[in-house]
């Protein structure tokens, strides 16, 4: 997904290409996610573009948008796949091969394209594979674009709002939640344009570990973390996102090589890398630098289950039923999601165990209803009358919640990480 950096280069070359030039061309084709999902269409953006100037381009975070000579304006979302080609312009930033953007033109899944007026004549084509991007138009002056949904719901940009993200800002968005700093970093609620490769850098420079508790850094470490942010964004905004020219020491240039053979496993200074998921993520973790230093979510996955142990419940080991497959894995809190723009709700990692109500009666298992195979449940504190052979296999061998064992039911529970 393009993250900060990558946006800051799209709207470099627009800076470069488009500003101070009207459109003269403007075609959309109708998209019921792209365009539909922001309660705008083709036909709208086309009408709403098509023979004005472009001011200017601005970015939050992962959202741009280009500032048209009247209202409305209109804002873009990249999502997973989108992307905006120029052509004859080096704007891909993934694809080095490809310097002068698609042979093809317009470019294959595009949604959009549009030509200026003046001569030389300059192209753009906006296209996206996924459907996730969103395109929409915001019908306020140009200087309220930021005060406009959805801008104004996601938090600052560490670039453009670097007075904003001081030490006192971070330290108190911190401390107010309980979520796995990675988690906490990639909610663009709380801080613009840091997506899954920016995120691991900067835990990676700041020398945290991305499942730890966002409330139990020191004052030390989240002053680190508020450098480290500011660096690392700063700096590959800078480089426009070319990956060539980022530091060596950087773990982004040793980061990609998970599922694959013969990839490194380690930085050049040995320091091993390893993978785990975070808030619904992969993350690239170095454990010899990234310590954990307080809570994390593993830990407390770990405390809920023996306090299972110890109550009235029985506790049981996963062990998948004969040919049943695995046992399902018991969801986390959902306090600890996190919702991002353009993809689900992204949950913390940590199987934690769900409490279950007890009573003064044992669960009971499912058993079959006169073999027309149905099932349903024996209703607590009742005896079964007359009960089948067939249903006392049943009972044994079927498994839904729990098992049944000499009366009582024993739980499964997910322990593993």
């Amino acid at each position: 997904m393009p993250e900060i950096a990558e946006v800051a280069r799209i709207v470099h070359h627009l800076r470069k290409s488009f500003v101070g030039k009207t459109l003269s061309v403007v075609k959309a084709q109708d998209d019921s996610n792209v365009f539909g999902k922001v309660g705008t269409s083709a036909s709208e953006f086309q009408k709403a573009l098509t023979g004005k100037q472009v001011m200017s381009a601005g970015q939050q975070g992962k959202y741009f948008w280009l500032t048209m000579s009247s209202p409305p304006h209109p804002v873009f979302h990249f999502g997973m796949t989108g992307w905006l080609y120029i052509r004859g312009e080096p704007s891909a930033h993934y694809r080095p091969k490809d310097t002068d953007g698609p042979e093809e033109w317009p470019p294959k899944y595009w949604k959009f394209s549009v030509e200026t007026e003046e001569e030389p004549k300059v192209e753009a084509a906006f296209t996206d594979a996924r459907r996730f991007a969103r395109i929409r138009l915001v019908d306020c002056a140009a200087e309220d674009i930021r005060n406009t949904t959805p801008l104004k719901e996601n938090g600052p940009d560490p670039v453009i709002d670097r007075d904003i993200v001081t030490e006192e800002w971070l330290t108190k968005k911190m401390r107010s939640k309980h979520v796995p700093v990675k988690a906490l970093l990639l909610d663009q609620a709380n801080i613009s344009g840091i997506g899954n490769w920016v995120g691991d850098e900067v835990l990676y420079h700041a020398k945290l570990h991305p499942e730890q508790y966002s409330d139990t850094f020191s004052d030390a470490q989240l002053k680190q973390l508020r450098e480290s942010i500011l660096h690392v964004c700063q700096t590959a905004v800078d480089l426009l996102a070319d990956s060539s020219k980022f530091p060596e020491e950087w773990l982004f240039n040793h980061r990609w090589g998970k599922g694959k053979k013969d990839a490194p496993k380690s930085l050049p200074n040995g320091e091993k890398i390893t993978f785990l998921t975070v808030g619904g993520r992969t993350s690239c973790v170095v454990p010899s630098v990234q310590k954990k230093t307080g809570a994390v979510a593993g830990d407390l996955k770990k405390e809920k289950i023996e306090e299972l142990e110890n109550s009235d419940e029985r506790v049981e080991s996963k062990k998948p039923a004969k040919g049943k497959g695995k046992a399902k894995k018991v969801k986390e809190d959902p306090e600890d999601e996190v919702k991002t723009e353009g993809s689900p709700a992204e949950k913390t990692n940590g199987n934690t165990s769900r409490k279950r109500k007890t009573s003064t009666q044992p669960e009971q298992p499912e058993i079959e209803d006169g073999g027309k195979g149905r099932a349903k449940k024996r209703q607590a504190g009742k005896e079964s009358t007359k009960p089948s052979a067939k249903t006392d296999d049943t009972s044994k061998s079927r498994r839904r919640s729990g098992r049944a064992t000499g009366g009582k039911v024993k739980y499964n529970v997910d322990e593993s990480e």
